[in-house]
């Protein structure tokens, strides 16, 4: 039960064995279970298993039921999963596939994901590119209608959604940018980003001129569950030879989020192999 022990401080096999009790009543039907049942399934003796469960309980982790003696996982439990959210599990799963891309095109990579008016960055390869010039980028929030991974995410998202976000963007910045050309042009390109299968920037983002982007939706059924791109120096390369050169491996990457995200029920069984 006490896995090996790698780092610095003693292991905890306490602590240890509270989780496996706590894993065992999740995978348990009905998500309860006996005395017997849990020691059977964790291999722990039933006075050890009595004392933890008097511990869980008391912690509001697990209730008693007095009709049949056995142990219930309680909403508390549920509280403690609160804080890791889909984007958070997204980015877990997404972060091997970025390391796998980083090898095959050496110039850095961002997940991305919907937060409000902007796309957050969850997960970056920026740190471990030698072809980077930025390094702390994760949370760093890229604006929606210049970057590649915002047009990304507007071109893929089901219509109403995007119409939603481009009336929320109207209403807090009093209008679209003009280098937009106007809603009806924007939407004209952003279909055309769909019908393509990605989006690009050429260096429209004002504080980043220097380069441009590819990105590629990672959808999970019909909507958005984030973006990927590719970023590069313009100096270095043009959008034309990145999309010969990378767009199919990018797409790749983003489908092979896509098969772990939908074979998944809300929660990150593996990294995708």
């Amino acid at each position: 039960m006490t896995g090996q022990n790698t780092g610095a401080y003693k292991h905890v096999q306490g602590l240890s064995r509270g989780l496996a009790i706590l894993r065992a009543l999740n995978r348990a039907e009905g998500n309860w279970a006996s005395i017997r049942e849990l020691s059977e399934a964790t291999g722990l003796h039933r006075t050890t298993v009595r004392r933890l469960l008097e511990t869980l309980q008391a912690e509001g982790l697990v209730r008693r039921s007095p009709s049949d003696d056995s142990y219930r996982l309680t909403l508390e439990v549920r509280a403690l999963s609160e804080g890791f959210t889909d984007d958070e599990w997204i980015s877990q799963v997404a972060s091997p596939v970025l390391g796998e891309l980083l090898q095959k095109v050496v110039w850095p990579s961002d997940l991305t994901t919907l937060d409000g008016l902007t796309m957050r960055i969850r997960e970056t390869t920026h740190r471990f590119s030698p072809l980077s010039f930025h390094r702390a980028m994760v949370r760093r929030c890229l604006p929606l209608l210049t970057t590649a991974a915002g047009r990304a995410y507007l071109a893929f998202c089901p219509d109403a959604e995007r119409e939603d976000l481009l009336d929320r963007l109207e209403e807090t910045f009093g209008g679209l940018p003009e280098s937009t050309g106007g809603r009806r042009a924007l939407v004209t390109m952003l279909e055309k980003c769909r019908a393509a299968g990605y989006a690009s920037n050429l260096g429209e983002w004002e504080t980043e001129q220097k380069f441009v982007a590819l990105a590629v939706p990672v959808l999970r059924g019909r909507k958005v569950a984030g973006c990927i791109n590719i970023v590069m120096l313009k100096q270095a390369i043009s959008i034309e030879q990145a999309k010969r050169q990378h767009l199919a491996t990018l797409q790749n990457a983003a489908r092979k989020i896509e098969r772990h995200l939908n074979d998944s029920d809300g929660h990150p069984a593996a990294a995708p192999a």
